[in-house]
């Protein structure tokens, strides 16, 4: 199997999208047609004979191509550029007076974009209470980031399950979490949020009382 190229990136950054073919110092973006597409469909940029021939609203004033690697350059990076991309690249030889393509490489990449989700907010209420203990309702939410996250919770470095539930506008939007748990609370506790998303973390304690 081949393996698959991946770019990564922060909104707000500059990622450099990795091309299939790098151009020989004897030659120069002038014998090449070189497209890069999203989604197969949306030509990014275009280049034919060194000159740009086809740009996208979306990403004009966002994109530069490297003329020897072919390296794609998003800057800044926005979480609708995640997603899978296309390098095509057509070298372009002189036969009889006529200019023919020859396909050099057609290769897949895919964007990997993050946001960064805010510090969770851990919020405990008491619902009833009772010599033997208290009825306490834990929430926790974090929002404005980017992919879907998982969100985990920790009492007393015992793993607990939230009842969690997303809002996303879709399904390349930022995402909103909100987790809840129920609980009877015995003793002082040790409280644990934790938000998960793309290798990365943002959690927050809390220490319960009774």
């Amino acid at each position: 199997a081949v393996e698959k190229k991946v770019a990564k990136g922060k909104v707000g950054e500059k990622v450099g999208l990795p091309c299939c073919h790098e151009i020989p110092s004897t030659e120069s973006l002038r014998n090449y047609r070189v497209y890069w597409q999203k989604n197969i469909t949306e030509v990014v940029l275009a280049y034919a004979e060194g000159e740009k021939i086809s740009s996208n609203e979306r990403f004009d004033n966002r994109t530069q191509l490297n003329d020897r690697n072919l390296t794609l350059w998003i800057s800044p990076v926005e979480i609708l550029d995640n997603g899978p991309y296309q390098c095509i690249v057509q070298h372009l030889k002189v036969l009889q007076n006529s200019v023919v393509p020859n396909i050099v490489c057609d290769e897949p990449v895919t964007l990997y974009i993050t946001a960064d989700f805010s510090e969770p907010s851990v919020t405990a209420e008491v619902i009833t209470s009772s010599c033997e203990f208290d009825e306490v309702m834990l929430r926790c939410s974090s929002h404005g980031g980017f992919p879907k996250p998982q969100i985990f919770g920790v009492l007393n470095s015992r793993a607990v399950v939230w009842n969690a539930t997303w809002v996303s506008e879709s399904s390349n939007s930022p995402y909103n979490v909100t987790g809840n748990m129920q609980l009877n609370l015995t003793e002082d506790t040790n409280f644990t949020c934790s938000v998960e998303y793309n290798g990365f973390a943002k959690s927050t304690s809390l220490l319960l009382s009774r």
